[in-house]
């Protein structure tokens, strides 16, 4: 077969992003929002097997930075509906895994094409669903071209196995196969990026889906499920079922033809579904896989001789990009002492010079945080952090509208103080003092995480040191601790941060796979 893409194989570079300083870019984006907020308060059905199924029961999505918006009104599955999506996963997969690999990646550069022809549409409807500013949502809509992008040809290289020896009188070969049905749970906070590159690389290596997105940014999933149809997907590879994790999630993750669970969100529903997964179900005949992503609590750490405004711009615009509502988000600044107060001034200027909210307002660097929950958690950490530290910036919210919180920096937090080992998921960063190098290495690895972190200094040995002892998936040097890049930058932590799976790695795609070895005597 010829494949219909090969300019894309050949050479891989990112999504590059939008320069909205050009007005051609943001004449084009306001078109984009105007259209997407002529399509508010559609109703989205469920997606079986191709057929479109409506529920009585729905969840209703709203704009969190303004709650009597209405987004999209999103059917809800309840268990039989869940079975019957079990049933047609399994069904299809016994066609799906047969395509042909190529055939398969090629569905995903098409993929990629469409949205990339839409990409202000869909950038648009994660700043409605998800109030993501102009640059965050840009950002989410690029990295979802990039895994699509991305795992097409990192299933191309894979699809003929990996070389084996073969002795005298035999030939040995070592293939890759799909596992089954997989149940792909995804987050609000990159609900195009995260979740179309968990669907992507679940598909692209032959396996069904069944797709339960965030409740709070279902509408973007559905619209990408659109795309995937568009693109010639089967029907029944991805089957789109929104609803309640104590309803469908447990369900699906108990499920005894359930062949592995991708989950990207809370340590404490990361750690509930591996040990749920772990039981084996009667009638069920493997051991579940689990790839986890499961949060961080990171660090931004600062040398004495680091570059002091770098670092108060690599703490700033770490900890507080999308409201903090990052699991890479640098939540903890940890600062030599012989700067400590020359960095954290020159971060509370810039702090106080951030442009809070409306999202669809391109001045606009931090919008709302996701919704009322959230808001609640993140409120209550800031008045904890009120208790363990100084108040520099910030502090109030209003939910009077939307969710919007200030960026708020704590600073003089010790070490072992809640706001420093406990992940917020806000705009919320504690300042902690650092007597040395060996101490800051101390603090970075103090917590039970191990995502992201950032080391700001001009001492080679350090740097060096950092590399070897900063026990962190994802390592930067003289940089923030986010902005993970697809090829560029594998993303996945240590410890209580997940299976380190690597998404946008070039072995991520294995973990969707089991390997087959064949031995021919000849």
């Amino acid at each position: 077969m010829v494949t219909e893409y090969k300019n894309a194989i050949t050479g891989y570079k990112h999504e590059p992003f939008t320069d909205f300083t050009i007005e051609e870019n943001k004449h084009l984006f306001e078109e984009a929002l105007t259209f997407v907020n002529s399509q508010l308060g559609k109703p989205y059905p469920l997606v079986i097997g191709g057929e479109r199924i409506t529920t009585d029961e729905n969840t209703v999505s709203i704009n969190p930075a303004n709650r009597k918006e209405v987004i999209g009104t999103v059917s809800k599955a309840n268990k039989e509906l869940a079975e019957q999506a079990m049933q047609t996963a399994l069904s299809t997969f016994n066609t799906w895994k047969k395509h042909d690999p190529e055939e398969r990646a090629n569905i995903l550069f098409r993929a990629a094409d469409i949205i990339r022809r839409r990409k202000h549409e869909f950038s648009g409807y994660l700043v409605k669903e998800a109030g993501k500013p102009w640059k965050e949502a840009d950002a989410d809509t690029a990295e979802a071209i990039d895994f699509l992008v991305y795992y097409a040809r990192q299933m191309m290289k894979l699809k003929d196995g990996s070389p084996v020896e073969s002795r005298e009188g035999e030939m040995n070969k070592f293939n890759y196969i799909p596992l089954g049905v997989g149940v792909i749970i995804s987050p609000f906070n990159f609900p195009l990026a995260i979740m179309a590159g968990t669907v992507a690389a679940a598909v692209v290596t032959g396996n069904t889906v069944l797709l339960k997105p965030s409740d709070h940014t279902p509408v973007v999933a559905a619209k990408f499920v659109e795309v995937m149809e568009e693109a010639g997907l089967p029907h029944g590879v991805i089957n789109y079922i929104p609803g309640s994790g104590e309803e469908i999630g447990d369900y699906l993750v108990d499920h005894p033809k359930t062949r592995f669970i991708s989950f990207t969100g809370s340590r404490e529903v990361g750690c509930r579904i591996y040990e749920r997964a772990a039981k084996v179900q009667s009638g069920q005949i493997w051991l579940k896989r689990v790839i986890a992503e499961m949060g961080g609590k990171d660090t931004v750490v600062v040398d004495k001789d680091a570059d002091v405004e770098l670092a108060a711009s690599s703490i700033v615009y770490s900890a507080f990009g999308f409201s903090g509502q990052k699991c890479s988000a640098g939540s903890r600044a940890v600062v030599h002492e012989d700067i400590y107060n020359e960095v954290l001034e020159k971060a509370v200027v810039l702090t106080k010079a951030l442009a809070m909210g409306n999202p669809e307002d391109v001045n606009t660097y931090m919008g709302p945080v996701i919704g009322q929950a959230s808001y609640n958690k993140i409120m209550k950490y800031i008045g904890i952090g009120k208790e363990e530290g100084r108040l520099m910036t910030g502090g109030e919210g209003d939910d009077s509208k939307g969710y919007f919180i200030q960026p708020t920096i704590i600073a003089d937090v010790d070490e072992k103080a809640r706001l420093m080992q406990e992940e917020i998921f806000g705009p919320v960063v504690a300042f902690c003092k650092a007597r040395d190098f060996d101490h800051m290495m101390e603090i970075a690895n103090n917590t039970e995480y191990g995502l992201t972190g950032a080391l700001l200094s001009n001492t080679a040995e350090h740097i060096e040191r950092a590399e070897e002892e900063f026990h962190v998936g994802n390592l930067y040097f003289n940089r923030g601790c986010t902005g993970a890049i697809v090829g560029y930058h594998p993303f996945g932590g240590f410890n209580m941060s997940g299976t380190d799976s690597k998404a946008g790695g070039p072995d991520y795609l294995i973990m969707h796979m089991q390997a087959k070895t064949t031995s021919t005597t000849i």
